[in-house]
């Protein structure tokens, strides 16, 4: 939900199966559910699907997708022995989905880095990546609701493709990169474009990172389940129309040279890959859904 005053406009983010995907790909998530305590892991059962509890399937398991991830291939097998299995599944009806992701060290972002759209805004391809950052504490679900802030007449959408990284390091070779990815999910970076573009010096920062400014998820799809990252459907649509639409094969830098280029400098537990797409301010009225696959 984007919810200013008496306003209410509702946001939906779903990633969807393509056929070069592979099926025998894991989609984690994070939730909770009313007789449940506290958040827990699982797994769709498929896009859209009813949820597996992986804590009830081994309780074990540590319960936060950090904690989960930084132990590895332990953990990664023990979902896949649950997926494989027949087991109970929650209705999706009776399940709130958190971020696949909660408190990361950093969110790594990069802006213009499509082919396409720099053609459309009339500037250079970049020379090299333009980075930026979220503050981990603009994560939401995603379904939850964006806050507009009243501090802001100019919020706009964009639908991204995050890589989540599993493996921490430091000056990685594009060749290795893919060996630190844990997976991919859907990200829905909101922007105050009058507080990146025209306040605080025009950096970025502030304009990007009001809180709920980052929905992610529902899923956290294992790398081993995305074919390529690099020849994606990823597109926006608001009220039923598409506002944004694109592949990643326009990606000016892939997955792997951007891992590198950032872990110069660090490498945190989620870089968000992002990927410009073209800009526009929500409409005036109700319901705007926005469906990022």
């Amino acid at each position: 939900m984007l919810v200013s005053g008496g306003r209410r406009l509702l946001t939906v983010l779903q990633a969807q199966r393509w056929p070069f995907q592979q099926c025998r790909d894991m989609r984690l998530v994070q939730f909770q559910a009313p007789h449940l305590m506290g958040p827990h892991l699982g797994l769709e059962s498929q896009a859209g699907g009813g949820v597996i509890n992986l804590n009830a399937f081994d309780p074990t398991l540590p319960k936060t997708m950090i904690e989960f991830l930084e132990q590895g291939e332990a953990t990664l097998s023990v979902a896949r022995r649950a997926l494989a299995a027949q087991l109970p599944v929650l209705p999706r009806s009776e399940v709130t989905f958190l971020a696949p992701v909660t408190r990361p060290d950093k969110v790594v972002c990069v802006g213009m880095n499509y082919v396409d759209h720099c053609k459309e805004q009339n500037v250079p391809v970049p020379k090299e990546p333009i980075i930026f950052s979220k503050f981990a504490s603009s994560i939401v679900g995603p379904y939850d609701e964006v806050v507009l802030p009243p501090e802001s007449q100019e919020v706009d959408w964009e639908v991204e493709l995050a890589v989540v990284i599993g493996k921490k390091g430091k000056h990685i070779k594009a060749t290795d990169a893919m060996a630190h990815v844990a997976g991919f999910t859907v990200a829905h970076d909101v922007s105050a474009r009058d507080w990146q573009m025209k306040r605080n010096g025009k950096q970025w920062l502030l304009g990007k990172t009001f809180d709920t400014f980052c929905p992610l998820g529902p899923a956290l799809v294992t790398k081993d389940g995305v074919a390529d990252p690099h020849n994606l459907k990823i597109c926006c649509r608001v009220n039923g129309e598409v506002v944004q639409s694109s592949n990643t094969n326009q990606m000016v830098f892939k997955t792997e040279e951007l891992i590198a280029w950032v872990s110069q400098s660090h490498l945190a537990l989620l870089p968000q890959v992002r990927h410009s797409l073209p800009r526009g301010r929500h409409p005036d009225g109700d319901s705007p859904r926005c469906w990022c696959i």
